[in-house]
């Protein structure tokens, strides 16, 4: 059974960035609906469900500054601040009127999907996802739990979130350099050996055969493909 799409809602007149977030997040679990303007975004939130606000400060007509009082006023949903200026006034005010983060553009797909990963561990456990399976592995994201052919396996924090970026994507090949990046762990400095090393220990609790691996596969010169239906 794989994970729901997380929602997301991108209320910004940048369309060259919605086509190029559409296509990064889509890639990731997530589905991305945009809104050009502050009073259509403040409209697709009341008329349908979403995990998450993506808001632009600088926009034509109500600025982001004020759809965030709004939203505010309204719902606790996770929003993260956009903004081409990188003011520090405008930082310091989103966060004060209850923006969860924000990030300045531009910045890296692979930056806002950490930011953004990270701000719905933090505010929503439960939107990442409910369980995740491939083969005998089962995952309860909100409760951080893993079994392997129903029996627990214990975790670092790390090693969890690396698992669940493989879990995520079983059957497709994830790059050693955009695997602690996929996993939201952009805090962690990222090297092949970094990478490698959190594999190994993986292997190792999943009771993963590191000479002839069946879950978490090497793809040599590439990265970790992790089966879906193990041999």
């Amino acid at each position: 059974m794989a994970d729901m799409a997380i929602r997301i809602l991108l209320i910004d007149d940048d369309v060259r960035l919605f086509e190029l977030l559409k296509s990064y997040l889509d890639q990731n679990g997530f589905t991305v609906t945009v809104a050009p303007d502050g009073r259509k975004g403040l409209a697709a939130l009341e008329g349908g469900t979403f995990d998450a606000v993506l808001l632009d400060v600088m926009m034509p007509g109500m600025d982001g500054i004020e759809v965030c009082k709004r939203i505010r006023a309204k719902s606790n949903i996770p929003i993260v601040m956009l903004t081409a200026k990188g003011d520090e006034t405008d930082r310091v005010v989103g966060l004060e009127i209850g923006a969860d983060d924000y990030v300045a553009k531009p910045f890296s797909p692979r930056e806002l999907l950490a930011r953004l990963r990270a701000v719905l561990r933090r505010a929503r456990p439960d939107a990442t996802g409910e369980r995740l399976v491939a083969g005998e592995i089962a995952v309860d994201v909100p409760g951080r739990i893993v079994t392997v052919a129903g029996k627990p396996v214990e975790l670092t924090g790390i090693e969890f979130d690396v698992l669940v970026a493989l879990v995520r994507r079983a059957g497709r090949v994830v790059a050693r350099d955009a695997l602690l990046s996929e996993a939201g762990r952009s805090d962690v400095t990222v090297g092949e050996r970094t990478v490698d090393v959190h594999v190994s220990h993986l292997r190792q609790k999943l009771g993963d055969d590191p000479r002839s691996p069946r879950l978490i596969k090497t793809v040599r010169g590439v990265g970790y493909v992790l089966t879906k239906e193990p041999s």
